[in-house]
């Protein structure tokens, strides 16, 4: 699956369109093996009714897995991947609504980790 197309998603319950690259245009994207990960996550946030809904980026720079609690908000969390910070604090981190990194590294899985933690406080 590293060959992965960028898409848009639509509001929650649609088909969510794909938009083709240019053929040579490179992008930055999630592997099989990562995106498995996240969504595995995803579903267990989704059956305990935490997170709604989520979009997927893939831009020149990094890949952004995008969670929301309802459709047509901001995104709750964003999951980031920037090959360029690998050899720094890591190419993953979690990012929340304000801006904050909430954990950054080397290892998915140990970055994750911070969004079993969290809990949504809903109002």
């Amino acid at each position: 699956m590293d060959d992965i197309l960028p898409s848009a998603s639509g509001p929650a319950g649609q088909a969510a369109s794909i938009a083709h690259l240019p053929a040579g245009l490179p992008y930055t994207s999630f592997s099989r093996h990562e995106l498995c990960t996240i969504l595995s996550l995803y579903g267990a946030k989704v059956a305990e009714g935490e997170w709604r809904d989520y979009s997927i980026d893939f831009l020149k720079d990094r890949a952004v897995f995008s969670i929301f609690r309802r459709s047509a908000e901001r995104p709750v969390y964003r999951i980031e991947k920037n090959p360029k910070l690998n050899k720094r604090q890591g190419a993953y981190s979690v990012v929340a609504m304000t801006g904050l990194i909430l954990k950054r590294g080397h290892d998915l899985t140990k970055v994750l980790r911070v969004l079993d933690r969290l809990r949504v406080v809903s109002s």
